[in-house]
């Protein structure tokens, strides 16, 4: 079962930190662990078992979840008053001593409270008979799990990526001289939800004309007119898991500016997909679209980087773009899902984007998004 799997992975990396238990506080990760959705949660992992811990509101949810797997794989802990007392509770009748804490989901106060809580009653160090707990910020431990997709993941994610290409498809349905951009955006979301997603994974994005050299411009009252490249960023959650989408619509005849703007994006974003493969790291597929622009003369006119990993969340590990102090560039793996979406923006022209959703294989990459990249509406 992929629950038993991902456990058995994450422990692994628990293990390999030395650490008794592993609190986990951020839902996601929570949801990655045993497949529980409520909007309140944690979890306590130990050795031999996973301790869910839900309040009232989800007891019954839990304990149906856990029906399917094996006896004891999961045990159900009700929280009787805070979740943070219950976890000090639990901690201490396992007699965990070095316990592990995400430290970029668990705030400074909670932090505090669950150190105060271990702590009191407990002896001083100097008189205890053995190790006192201590709480130990990790970083990532799950989130590299995360990275790695299973078959299960690649499934949802797949069929997401063909229900959010035919959306795409029918852009030029949505499209038009005269509409105003939060109505644009407000019949994708309709769409999306139509086609069979929960929600969208984020705020849609529709920005035409002046607005299109915004990268992440929200929609407003503008309407559309003749010879405007509007940018449409859009995606959906589907069985939890996030897709996500960048197409641009050229409203009849482009500028000589903007056509360079296409044929620059376009060549960037096949050469940073024609990059991905297992062994590359992510600074070097960000490399492969950004020299493009750069060749073109465009290399400032692209700000950001070429993509993120997506999954439970929109922006998940790998993070695709330029090696940086500090943050990881570990070479792409199989089963890695991340976005390809290079982009150029010049105020008072306009701006391009493409973005599709690409599953790293074994010798290179497949594309999960296919509707056609750039769309020119004949007016």
């Amino acid at each position: 079962m992929a629950v038993l799997a991902r456990l058995d992975r994450v422990r692994a990396h628990v293990h390999a930190a030395s650490l008794d238990a592993l609190v986990v506080t951020h839902l996601p990760n929570v949801r990655y662990l045993t497949g529980f959705t409520g909007t309140a949660g944690a979890l306590v992992l130990l050795p031999d078992r996973c301790l869910l811990m839900v309040d009232f509101r989800y007891a019954t949810a839990a304990q149906d979840l856990i029906a399917s797997l094996p006896t004891g794989a999961i045990v159900i802990e009700t929280v009787p008053q805070t979740y943070d007392a219950a976890i000090v509770d639990v901690l201490r009748r396992e007699s965990s001593r070095r316990i592990g804490i995400e430290a970029a989901w668990l705030s400074v106060s909670r932090f505090n409270a669950m150190s105060s809580g271990l702590a009191a009653g407990t002896p001083t160090p100097l008189r205890a008979s053995g190790p006192t707990p201590v709480l130990v910020a990790t970083e990532r431990l799950i989130e590299r799990a995360r990275m790695i997709k299973d078959a299960e993941e690649v499934e949802a994610i797949r069929e997401g990526g063909r229900r959010i290409s035919e959306i795409a498809r029918r852009l030029a349905d949505f499209v038009a001289p005269g509409r105003r951009e939060d109505e644009i955006a407000a019949e994708l979301d309709s769409a999306i939800r139509a086609a069979g997603f929960s929600r969208p994974a984020f705020e849609t994005i529709v920005a035409s004309g002046p607005n299109s050299a915004l990268p992440h411009a929200r929609p407003t009252g503008r309407r559309l007119e003749a010879g405007d490249s509007t940018v449409l960023d859009f995606g959906g959650i589907y069985e939890g898991y996030c897709v996500d989408l960048t197409r641009t619509v050229q409203l009849g005849a482009p500028s000589a500016a903007l056509r360079q703007l296409y044929q620059a994006v376009a060549k960037a974003h096949e050469a940073a997909v024609a990059a991905v493969r297992p062994g590359v790291r992510p600074s070097a597929i960000d490399a492969a679209a950004r020299d493009v622009l750069v060749q073109h003369g465009l290399g400032e006119a692209f700000g950001h980087g070429t993509g993120h990993g997506i999954g439970l969340e929109i922006h998940e590990d790998p993070r695709i773009g330029r090696e940086m102090p500090g943050l990881p560039d570990a070479p792409v793996e199989p089963g890695m899902i991340f976005t390809i979406e290079p982009g150029a923006y010049l105020p008072g022209t306009g701006g391009v984007r493409i973005e599709d959703d690409v599953l790293v294989t074994a010798d290179g990459c497949e594309l999960l998004t296919d509707a056609p990249q750039l769309m020119m509406i004949d007016l």
